[in-house]
């Protein structure tokens, strides 16, 4: 279905694949968040990086094109509820040093990713 390779699922998808390690850095990174912020920042920040690539899947699985593009664009939404909340957390002190750099690098590597896929759908089924 996408790019050149064989797509038989969506854990075959790049942007997936990346997308859980993004997911997967964010619990690593709160886990040095104070006991505090377990029921608000901790919380937020991995409910909205395990909802990227859940809805990256739910998208993949959808029977329309134009679904799976609306899926991606709520992915899209996601992250960037996530990069609010991860520089919130450096704003007041919480997070800081290489560990949120690459978590934040990451999560621009993978907006670029489903900009990237969105286009490439959208070129394919223009309607």
């Amino acid at each position: 279905m996408v790019g050149e390779q064989s797509i038989e699922s969506y854990r075959d998808l790049r942007v997936w694949q990346e997308s859980m390690t993004l997911a997967e850095q964010c619990y690593l990174l709160t886990r040095e968040f104070p006991r505090s912020e377990m029921f608000s920042l901790v919380s937020q920040i991995r409910r909205a990086a395990a909802s990227v690539p859940a809805n990256v899947a739910e998208g993949h699985g959808r029977e329309s094109t134009g679904s799976f593009i609306q899926s991606l664009r709520i992915a899209q939404g996601s992250l960037k509820e996530l990069q609010t909340h991860l520089l919130l957390s450096q704003r007041v002190g919480i997070a800081g040093g290489s560990a949120l750099d690459a978590t934040l690098a990451r999560s621009d590597h993978v907006g670029r990713m489903l900009r990237s896929l969105i286009r490439s759908l959208q070129s394919r089924d223009p309607g």
